[in-house]
């Protein structure tokens, strides 16, 4: 399916969106090491008896990626966001204006189970500011198949948040239990507010984020998650998919390039160690060291940015719909790649769509390049000729809670397969997290993108664009213990997020959470509701 308006649009919309889609970390720090030593790497993944499943994600012109879940009776849809750790859902108690324009299927809650306990939670970036608030309630709830029953997670009856508008009823955040405000609502709750956070790391099991739940459990054959995404504009392909459990059926661990999550230290905003465990440091975010970023084949400089610095590393998050880096680095690849913005700053960073431009991350010794189709968006409708680099920009500099320079998002996952390995999550140092990566850029990228190129001026000028639609209740995903069918709950999509949240207030039971920018959804919206027009 095309969309001819697809490049008018982006060239309308983009001023406003750069404008707006810059987040502002509030931060959380780690050590200055990032432990490195302690790991045995690559790990040896067990083949053991336990679930496994794996379903589709939906995609509308890669602005926001969503799969579908199941809570109680209701099915939905909910964007994938790695950079968060909580389940919110708008619910059918929530009135507010967002609540009532929006298209999506808001949980039903007369299925819920209350727990006495709520969250407030607050979503901002540079210039905006939003909230989602509601109950803690518990109910069953399955993704892809693999379900948890009396699941704590929001039941949102008051949002001003777009991301429960147009065909996404919220958020699943796949992060871990330290950064889960959800969490610490209910552990607060049932133990008066502890002291320590005891309760906290032992009550993950009952109480902690449904892919922790899953990993703690013992149920899966592994305790991770992999994640790839398709392509859906510029050159339509790829398949995206969310796998639990075991690595993708196309991949093999000898592949893998396996680095360590960075662990946060109380000192600098992660996770107070419980009284049993003293001596243990705990992740807060799926943040992997970087040994450089390069743009065709030059190594660029770390940063000349003030701000907490404690080595370079990258957030990994699905929820974030770009490549965001410090504002000096990108300047220089903007500037490097369009001679329209050395000359003028304030300029759009215009290049020839036929040149390919390959920004690379070098992680555990090895080049992840981005796809040089990924580089590129359309600047104009009806113009394959030339092309803006819209899809790198700056972020915050590094901060307490928050110690990463880059944060790469969807196009790192449309040309890569990024696993997610919890390891222990009660005491890390047994089994550390780490994540693992394989490049999916083929030798031929760069001409798949003059293919791409031609393709779009037979059409016009129109790069070609389409919309899945994440599986829902009528399709069929695999869920594995001997080898069990089922189908899957699913959802309504949108595409690509601009920054997946972690909110600014909550109970905190552990002092260990963190804020987080979640840039605005206007721009995915409207492009939304635009493409579903021009259909």
């Amino acid at each position: 399916m095309f969309f001819p308006g697809w490049s008018t649009l982006l060239f309308v919309l983009s001023i406003s969106y750069l404008a707006v889609a810059l987040p502002v970390p509030i931060s959380k720090r780690s050590h200055d090491s990032l432990q490195r030593q302690s790991l045995r790497l690559p790990i040896s993944l067990q083949k053991r008896a336990g679930l496994t499943s794996e379903a589709g994600v939906g995609d509308l012109a890669d602005l926001i990626y969503t799969v579908s879940v199941n809570l109680g009776n209701t099915t939905t849809a909910v964007v994938l966001d790695t950079g968060s750790s909580d389940l919110w859902v708008m619910s059918d108690a929530c009135k507010t204006d967002v609540c009532q324009q929006s298209s999506s299927t808001p949980y039903a809650t007369a299925t819920a189970r209350h727990t006495e306990a709520g969250v407030n939670l607050q979503f901002g970036d540079s210039t905006t500011g939003t909230h989602a608030s509601g109950p803690v309630v518990l109910d069953t709830v399955a993704l892809a198949g693999l379900s948890m029953e009396d699941q704590p997670f929001a039941a949102i009856n008051d949002t001003n948040n777009s991301a429960a508008q147009h065909g996404t009823a919220g958020l699943i955040g796949l992060g871990f239990p330290s950064q889960s405000f959800v969490q610490a609502a209910v552990v607060n709750k049932q133990f008066n507010s502890p002291p320590t956070t005891d309760a906290f790391v032992t009550g993950t099991a009952s109480n902690g984020p449904l892919l922790s739940r899953l990993a703690m459990s013992g149920q899966l054959e592994n305790p991770m998650f992999a994640v790839a995404f398709q392509r859906n504009t510029i050159d339509v392909s790829g398949s995206g998919s969310i796998t639990i459990g075991q690595l993708p059926d196309e991949i093999d661990n000898s592949s893998i390039t396996w680095v360590p999550v960075r662990l946060y230290g109380a000192e600098d905003g992660g996770q107070n160690p419980p009284t049993f465990a003293p001596n243990e440091t705990y992740p807060l975010r799926w943040e992997v060291p970087l040994d450089g970023v390069f743009l065709d084949g030059q190594k660029l400089s770390d940063t000349n940015a003030t701000g907490v610095n404690k080595g370079l590393s990258a957030l990994i998050d699905t929820g974030n719909s770009l490549i965001r880096g410090p504002q000096d680095v990108v300047n220089s690849v903007l500037r490097t790649v369009s001679p329209q913005f050395a000359a003028d700053p304030t300029s759009r960073p215009l290049f020839p769509c036929a040149t390919p431009h390959n920004l690379t991350f070098q992680i555990g010794g090895k080049m992840f390049p981005l796809d040089p189709r990924d580089f590129i968006s359309p600047n104009s409708t009806q113009d394959a000729t030339n092309c803006v680099a819209r899809n790198v920009v700056a972020t915050d500099p590094p901060s307490k809670g928050s110690l990463y320079s880059w944060s790469l998002g969807a196009p790192f996952f449309k040309s890569n397969t990024v696993v997610f390995y919890y390891g222990n999550l009660t005491h890390p140092s047994v089994d550390p997290p780490r994540i693992g990566f394989v490049s999916n850029v083929p030798q031929n990228a760069n001409d798949l993108l003059q293919q791409a190129i031609a393709d779009a001026n037979a059409q016009g000028g129109v790069f070609e664009s389409t919309v899945d639609v994440a599986p829902t209740a009528s399709s069929v995903i695999t869920v594995s213990a001997t080898s069990l069918t089922l189908p899957t709950a699913s959802a309504t999509i949108i595409d690509r997020l601009a920054s997946s949240p972690s909110p600014t207030s909550s109970t905190d039971t552990s002092s260990a959470f963190s804020s987080r920018a979640l840039a605005t959804y206007w721009y995915a919206s409207i492009v939304l509701v635009s493409c579903i027009l021009l259909a």
